[in-house]
């Protein structure tokens, strides 16, 4: 605590007591219940004098697993700013032998209005990021190699089970490792149509409001960007109303005489009439926001490339093929990537208009068009089956991310970025 450096010194000092008086108090006693994950169950025991029952307190295994990976987190953080605590008295000491001016504690604080500023403004963030993102984001991965779930009634006290859920979950002989990958195979499926279905479409329009000929082009726009202002699960809490058995849209259809009066078309009880209609409502809410992207894309190609390719006597066609979809596509492809991402997670559209439904198969835990996000809702919330949703959870980041950082990394707009 020399180099005028006497309060960061006892402000170090106090946060490492604080610390050392946590894990004499509670920090061992958790980090030792960590490899157990407790032992003693809840019981029941009869109380004459008042005639009930009455319940001791158990060990509660989510607590225990929470405290320990916290304490774990403590620990790592702590031995940072110890590493950190030495770096600064390292540097100063450096600095007194070179003759050089050290700084006090009031002119350190000073410096995080000026040159430090960005410590100040990113060490709130990191700190929220850290509580509400990592932490958690650790709980579930650890919650993954646990039997935490309903089955044997493992909910108040869970064991340690390696890698026994992944193993269950990608055996296909077994119900629920047929489940997650019928799952998977849809969810990509699903994610690929969706994702270009909406762009092809997005782009066709685009296309056509923005070519010379078209009058009144933001009267079209205004038509197709009219529909975000309707909130999305609005519209498809309405598509699915209409298109119940005795819906609108089935209704119509006998009024008109094109089905039976004692017919329905099967949009959310048939397997491939539920897909190809959660596709096509897709279309119909996803296609405004491409359309306004591609917009200000198409806006943005330098007109003399087609005056170029007109001298040059190059055709509509060739024009497109050569100008407008390679700049498009190296403009968008982060988007792409970021939209095909957001539609394997695309909870919303899936949950809000079938649910998950048909369920052909009252064995499984899932229906038809359940993606790996919706059936990792039903898992955890409707079943209770926390540890295998932790599995799902896990592999879904996984796929993702290698995914995106392939496809983004072997593209046009990372390799030759700015230079279009």
């Amino acid at each position: 605590m020399v180099h005028g450096q006497k309060v960061k010194g006892l402000l170090y000092l106090a946060v490492e007591v604080i610390y050392l008086v946590f894990m004499a108090v509670n920090g061992v006693g958790f980090l030792r219940m960590l490899g157990s994950l407790g032992s003693e169950p809840q019981k029941e025991i009869w109380d004459e004098a008042s005639q009930v029952y009455l319940y001791t307190k158990g060990d509660q295994s989510v607590l225990i697993l929470l405290y320990g990976v916290a304490t774990v987190l403590l620990t790592i953080f702590m031995v940072c700013m110890w590493r950190g605590a030495l770096r600064s008295a390292y540097k100063a000491e450096c600095l007194d032998k070179a003759g050089k001016h050290v700084n006090n504690f009031a002119e350190d604080l000073k410096s995080l209005f000026h040159e430090n500023l960005y410590r100040l403004f990113m060490t709130p963030p990191m700190a929220f990021i850290f509580m509400f993102t990592i932490l958690p984001l650790i709980f579930m991965i650890c919650m993954a190699f646990t039997n935490y779930s309903r089955l044997d009634n493992h909910l108040m006290l869970f064991d340690w089970v390696g890698l026994d859920n992944f193993k269950a979950l990608f055996d296909s002989s077994s119900i629920l490792g047929s489940t997650f990958w019928s799952v998977l195979g849809w969810t990509l499926i699903w994610a690929f149509f969706a994702t270009f279905s909406n762009y092809i479409f997005g782009m066709i329009l685009s296309l056509m409001i923005n070519r010379k000929g078209t009058r009144a082009k933001g009267f079209w726009r205004f038509c197709f960007v009219l529909s975000c202002a309707v909130p999305m699960f609005v519209s498809l809490l309405i598509m699915r109303t209409m298109l119940q058995p005795n819906g609108a849209v089935n209704v119509l259809l006998r009024n008109l005489g094109w089905i039976a009066q004692d017919a329905s078309l099967p949009f959310f009880t048939d397997p491939t009439w539920a897909r190809v209609t959660v596709i096509v409502i897709n279309i119909w809410v996803g296609v405004p926001y491409t359309l306004l992207q591609l917009t200000g894309v198409l806006q943005n190609i330098p007109g003399e490339l087609y005056e170029a390719a007109k001298v040059d006597g190059a055709n509509a066609f060739q024009t497109f093929t050569k100008i407008t979809l390679p700049y498009m596509l190296y403009v968008t492809t982060p988007y792409l990537i970021v939209t095909f991402t957001g539609n394997v997670n695309n909870f919303n559209v899936i949950y809000l208009l079938s649910g998950g439904d048909p369920i052909t198969d009252l064995s499984s835990t899932a229906g038809k068009t359940d993606l790996l996000v919706t059936w990792l809702y039903k898992l955890t919330i409707d079943k209770q089956y926390y540890n295998i949703g932790a599995v799902i959870g896990i592999l879904t980041f996984v796929i993702l991310a290698i995914g995106a950082l392939i496809t983004y990394r072997n593209s046009k707009s990372y390799k030759e970025e700015g230079g279009f």
